[in-house]
This record gives C-alpha cells, structure tokens and sequence, in this order.
C-alpha cells in the first residue's frame, strides 16, 4: 500500500513486517530506496516509477544487505546502485540470494524478474559523503549495528532520514551485527538530528512520521533499550512487551540482543 504520498516523495508499505520503500521524484532524477516484499508490491512500485519517469535517470539505494530489502533487486536493471562499501564487499553475496530463492519457494511466489545481490555502482566508504542528484543534495551515513553495511541517508533540501532497519516504531533495535556498534550508530543518528535540519523520518519498518518529538521519542528509546539491555534485560523485556504490539513474533530477537551485548561487555 501506499503509506505517504506527495508530488516528490512516495512511501510505500509492504504487508510483511510493515517493510517500507521510498520512491523520490524530481525533474533529474528518481531515487528508489529498498524496492520490496512481495511480487505485486514490487511490481506496483515498478508501475509507479513508470508512471512518474520521463527521461530522468533512475538510482536505487540499499539501506543494508539483509534479503529482504534486497529482494527487488534485479527489477530496474538500468538503474544506478548505492550502497556502502561493506555491501558491495559482502562475504556471502550467494547466501543472501538463496534466503530469496527460499522464501519465494516456501511460498509457491513467482516474480517477473531474477533477484540478484545487488551490484554497487556508487560505494558510500566515508561518513558526510555527498551526492547531487536532481536538485536534491544526499548526505550518508555508514550505520554498522544492525547489520554491518547498513546506511544513512538524509535528502535535502526536503530534509528526509532514510534510517533503514533504526529508530522504528515497530521494532526494538534488531542487532544482528555488534552492540558496541549499534550503540556507536544511535550517537551518531543524535549528531545528524543535531547538524541537519529534520522534517521526515522513513524508517525500514513501521511508519514514516513529520512529527519531529516523535522522530526524537525514537532515538531516545533506543538509547534507554540499549543501555538497559546491558544492565536490566528483565525489566526490559516487560517494557518491549508493553510497548511493541508484535512483540510476541519478534520476541526472539530481544533474546539475542541480550546474548550480544553480554559477550561484548
């Protein structure tokens, strides 16, 4: 579905794990970030794009390397790719592409095109790096924590944090990568709330939000729910089943977030 729409910005959802991708229109350029799930979702995002392109050059970004925002990859071949350098150099690039191949299997999906790990034409190897594309001014950030190659990314002049799999309102941070980092991350997301000017916020899953408190209610959560898992996982388990409606489907991964932060004291 289409959860945000205006002349130059289009969010869409996906019904599995509420998975965002973002489409960004200009007269030079459309930026497509994290095409996904499901066949018809992609392909609707496809359609769109078709709709709303003339002659301007296409660009995909990949907030990370985790499958499922990687899995459209394959479906605009003419587009130009961007990502960090640790996806571009990601050691199991075939690995990545069978969690694909098993998802659609397990349940009987055909799709119009062939997932393929992304090729990475653009590598983002340096914090602040920038990109004009199209009138709009990119700015990354590398995001080690959930995953190892995850991504920043703020769009200006409109003032857009592409945060990728942080500061969700559906998920407590996910660290399928290092704590330590994780944390580093959520210091640095602080500093760009700081340095840049912030009015919307699209998450890798959950819901995209104008409203600056709530923007900042997010990153200080993950603050707290990292402090406490080094120090207080009980009491904060009963928080994340209070505050997360799905907690019981992502339970699982609060246990190993636990698991990581105690090996990493």
């Amino acid at each position: 579905m289409i959860q945000y729409r205006t002349e130059q910005l289009t969010v869409f959802q996906s019904l599995l794990y509420q998975t965002t991708s973002a489409v960004l229109k200009t007269d030079g350029a459309i930026v497509i970030v994290d095409p996904n799930w499901l066949p018809n979702e992609v392909l609707q995002i496809k359609e769109h794009v078709q709709l709303v392109r003339t002659n301007e050059p296409l660009y995909v970004i990949y907030t990370h390397s985790d499958f499922d925002h990687v899995i459209g990859s394959g479906v605009f071949p003419d587009a130009t790719v961007i990502a960090t350098e640790d996806l571009a150099n990601h050691p199991d690039k075939e690995g990545i592409e069978r969690e694909v191949a098993e998802f659609d299997q397990g349940y009987y999906l055909d799709r119009s095109y062939t997932p393929v790990f992304p090729e990475v034409d653009i590598k983002i190897d340096a914090d602040g790096q920038i990109l004009e594309l199209g009138g709009l001014t990119l700015y990354f950030y590398k995001a080690p924590g959930h995953t190892k190659d995850s991504l920043f990314t703020i769009v200006q002049p409109l003032g857009l944090f592409l945060s990728g799999d942080y500061l969700s309102d559906v998920e407590f941070p996910f660290i399928s990568s290092s704590y330590q980092d994780y944390v580093a991350t959520i210091s640095k997301a602080e500093k760009i709330f700081q340095q840049h000017s912030i009015k919307m916020h699209v998450p890798g899953h959950g819901s995209m939000t104008k409203d600056v408190v709530e923007m900042l209610e997010r990153l200080s959560f993950s603050k707290y729910y990292l402090e406490e898992l080094a120090t207080n996982p009980e009491s904060l388990r009963k928080v994340c089943q209070a505050k997360y409606r799905f907690y019981n489907g992502i339970k699982e991964m609060h246990e190993e977030n636990i698991r990581k932060a105690s090996d990493e004291q």
